[in-house]
C-alpha cells in the first residue's frame, strides 16, 4: 500500500533504558516517544514482541501470537495495584546491556505474583475487560498458556521431548494437564493480557502523536514453539517421532560454502491451502492489531523457499520448493483488506519475487552498508531506488555504521562510501543517515546506534554468533536535546515531516529516564 514520506528509528523495546535489567513498556517507552517527537521521527521499527526462545532471540521464538513476559513494566503493574513499592525497591538501574537468565530469575516470579494479586484483588470492570481479551484472542490464547505451563514443568524442554501423550496432543491427556496446571495457565493468561494491556496503551500514545510503529514478523515459526505444537498437522513434522522431516535454510552463497540450515520446520503450503491461510490470516491480524507496518522477514520464502532434508548437517542439498505466492496475499487482502507491508527482499532475489512485491505494491528494503562491494551492490544506493522502497542505514543483523566503517568495511568501500556521501566531521554515521533521508525512498529507517555514533560494542546481533545478542541497551542521558535538534532538522529539510508535530514535544530535560 502506499506509503507517507517520513523516517524513523529502529529500536527493540529491550534496548529500553528501564529499571530492572531490560528495557520495558514502562517510563522510559513514553521517554522514547518524547525524543521521536521532538526529532520529528514519525516511525519507532522494533523487532518481534513475541517471547524470545533459543538464544534470547525474538526471531526464535515460543509464539507468533504471545507477547514477551519480559517486556512487562513491573513499575506499571505496580500503579495498578498489582505489586507493591516493596516489589521495587531492588529493580536495578538501568544498565548496558541485558543478561537475560539475570532476568528472568528476578521478574518471572513477580509476574506471576502480580497475576495472583489481580485473581484476587481485581474489580468487576477489570475482570469484564480480562474476559473480554480471553475471548478475543481465544484461537492462540488457551493452547499457548497451557504450553507455557507445560513447557515450565517440563524443565524448558521443547515439547516434542514431554511424555509422548501430552506431545501427541491425545483429548485425554490434554484434559488432565489442563486440571493439574488449571493455576498455572490462567497465571499466564493474565500475564498475556498485562503485556497486551501495556502495548496498546503504548501503541495508541504513539498514534496520539503521529508516530507509527512498525512491527517485524518471521517467516517461519520455531520448532520449539505453541503453534507447532498446537498445529503439527501444518508443518513438516513427522507423527511418529515428532521430528522435522524437511527443514529452513538458505543455499550456499558467497558468504557460506554450505549455505544456512536455521532448522525450522517448513509449513505444509498445501493444509493451510486447503484451510483458506486462515492461520496466516490470524497471525497478520493480529500483528496489525499492534503495529501500523508490518515487515515480512525472509519475503523470498513466499514465492521460493529452500527445502533442507532435517538428517542433513548443512544447507547443500536443499532444493527449492514453490511458496504460496498471490494465493496466500489474495487470501490475506481478502480478510484483511490493504496490507501494509514492507518485504525483505535482501540477497539473492530472484525476478519472481521482485515480480510478486510489486504485484501487491509491497516495498522492498535496501541497506546503505550493502551498496559500496562492487558494481552489482549499487541497487543499494540511492541514485538506483525507486519511490516505493525502504532504506536502512543498517538492520539489527548489520554492524553498527561506526562498526562497520572501523573493522568491517574494505578500503575500496572507505572510498567509495566518501566519494558518494562525503566526509562527515562527526563520522560516517551521519552521513549514511542523512544519505537515507534525503534519497528517493518513501521510507527511512536507522538503529539508534547510528544516531548515536556508537562502534560495534552496540551491535544487536551477530547471525553466526549462537549467544551473546540482542543485549545492547542505551542509557538514560543518550537522548540529548542537541541529538533531537539535529534530527528534527533533517527531517524537516528532507521533506520526511514538513508539518509540526501532532503533539508538543517534551521539555529538553524530560528526554531522559
Amino acid at each position: 500500500m502506499p506509503f507517507t514520506r517520513a523516517s524513523g528509528i529502529l529500536l527493540h523495546p529491550t534496548s529500553l533504558p528501564s529499571r530492572g535489567g531490560i528495557g520495558d513498556l514502562g517510563p522510559a517507552a513514553y521517554l522514547f516517544l518524547d525524543f521521536l517527537s521532538a526529532a520529528r521521527q514519525r516511525l519507532w521499527q522494533v523487532l518481534p514482541l513475541a517471547p524470545a526462545g533459543l538464544g534470547n532471540s525474538p526471531y526464535s521464538a515460543t509464539s507468533a501470537f504471545a507477547g514477551n513476559p519480559l517486556l512487562i513494566s513491573l513499575e506499571r503493574l505496580a500503579e495498578r495495584g498489582w505489586l507493591t513499592a516493596e516489589h521495587l525497591r531492588d529493580l536495578p538501574a538501568p544498565s548496558p546491556s541485558v543478561d537475560y537468565a539475570a532476568v528472568r530469575r528476578r521478574k518471572l516470579p513477580l509476574l506471576r505474583e502480580a497475576a495472583r494479586n489481580f485473581l484476587a484483588k481485581a474489580a468487576a470492570a477489570q475482570r469484564e475487560r480480562f474476559e473480554r481479551f480471553c475471548s478475543e484472542h481465544a484461537a492462540w490464547l488457551n493452547d499457548f498458556a497451557l504450553y507455557d505451563a507445560l513447557r515450565t514443568r517440563h524443565g524448558e524442554q521443547a515439547w516434542n521431548r514431554w511424555p509422548s501423550a501430552i506431545a501427541h496432543r491425545q483429548p485425554a491427556a490434554l484434559d488432565r494437564a489442563r486440571e493439574y496446571l488449571a493455576a498455572d495457565v490462567e497465571v499466564g493468561r493474565i500475564i498475556q493480557f498485562f503485556f497486551f494491556e501495556q502495548w496498546n496503551a503504548l501503541h495508541a500514545e504513539a498514534r496520539r502523536r503521529g508516530i507509527r510503529l512498525v512491527g517485524d514478523a518471521a517467516i517461519f515459526v520455531s520448532l520449539d514453539s505453541a503453534d507447532v505444537w498446537a498445529h503439527r498437522e501444518m508443518f513438516t513434522i513427522r507423527d511418529d517421532d515428532l521430528e522435522p522431516y524437511v527443514v529452513a535454510g538458505v543455499p550456499p552463497d558467497l558468504f557460506s560454502q554450505t549455505g544456512q540450515r536455521w532448522g525450522n520446520p517448513l509449513y505444509r503450503w498445501e493444509v493451510l491451502a486447503a484451510r483458506g491461510y486462515d492461520w496466516w490470516i490470524e497471525r497478520v491480524r493480529m500483528a496489525l492489531r499492534t503495529c501500523d507496518l508490518l515487515r515480512l522477514d525472509h519475503f523470498r520464502g513466499f514465492e521460493q523457499y529452500w527445502e533442507i532434508p532435517a538428517n542433513d548437517p548443512t544447507a547443500v542439498n536443499g532444493r527449492w520448493q514453490s511458496g504460496p505466492g498471490d494465493h496466500l496475499f489474495r487470501a490475506l487482502s481478502a480478510a484483511l483488506g490493504e496490507l501494509p507491508l514492507i518485504a525483505e527482499d535482501l540477497g539473492y532475489i530472484t525476478p519472481e519475487v521482485h515480480a510478486l512485491r510489486s504485484r501487491w505494491n509491497i516495498p522492498g528494503m535496501k541497506v546503505l552498508q550493502f551498496a559500496f562491494g562492487n558494481p552489482g551492490a549499487h541497487i543499494y544506493l540511492p541514485h538506483r531506488y525507486e519511490t516505493n522502497c525502504v532504506v536502512y542505514t543498517g538492520t539489527h543483523d548489520n554492524d553498527t555504521v561506526r562498526g562497520w566503517w572501523q573493522s568491517g568495511a574494505t578500503d575500496a568501500e572507505r572510498r567509495h562510501a566518501e566519494a558518494y556521501f562525503g566526509r562527515d566531521p562527526d563520522g560516517m554515521n551521519w552521513a549514511f543517515i542523512r544519505g537515507a533521508l534525503a534519497s528517493p525512498a518513501v521510507l527511512a529507517l536507522f538503529p539508534l546506534q547510528d544516531a548515536l555514533g556508537l562502534g560495534s560494542e552496540a551491535r544487536m546481533n551477530v547471525p553466526s554468533r549462537p549467544d551473546g545478542n540482542w543485549t545492547w541497551r542505551f542509557l538514560p542521558d543518550a537522548l540529548t536535546p542537541a541529538l533531537a535538534d539535529r534530527l528534527a532538522v533533517l527531517a524537516e529539510v528532507t521533506d520526511r515531516d514538513p508539518a509540526p508535530p501532532s503533539a508538543a514535544p517534551a521539555a529538553a530535560e524530560d528526554f531522559c529516564a
